[in-house]
């Protein structure tokens, strides 16, 4: 079994930063990637970002991308979310997500991933 914790999220203005992490415990060493999403009140699910944990190449949603940096610290069996120049939009429950298959390398689909922290809630004002 793998938990996984988030934390860091608040309430930020538009254009401000703000860095979210997820710490793993547990059995980390079975993970391959670790995934970061959000879900907004009244929609799906959708993915942000990702990373191979023994590579470190990652992969962004084209909304993020040049904003969010996913970063990790193995030492720390931690994964972050950097995310700067912020838009109301970005206003989301994030979820970290990881993957003990490793069967779709940095997948986007909820599907893909089996182990899932309880969220962090991002707020970003106009």
């Amino acid at each position: 079994q793998v938990q996984l914790v988030e934390s860091g999220g608040g309430l930020v203005q538009a254009g401000g930063s703000l860095r979210v992490s997820c710490a793993a415990s547990g059995r980390t060493s079975i993970n391959y990637a670790m995934g970061w999403f959000r879900q907004a009140p009244g929609k799906e699910r959708e993915f942000v970002a990702a990373i191979s944990l023994s590579s470190g190449r990652t992969s962004y949603a084209d909304s993020v991308k040049g904003r969010f940096t996913i970063s990790k610290d193995n030492a720390k069996n931690t994964v972050y979310l950097q995310m700067n120049s912020l838009k109301p939009e970005d206003t989301a429950v994030y979820y970290c997500a990881a993957d003990s298959y490793g069967q779709y390398p940095l997948g986007y689909r909820v599907g893909n991933y089996d182990y899932w922290g309880q969220g962090t809630q991002v707020t970003v004002s106009s």
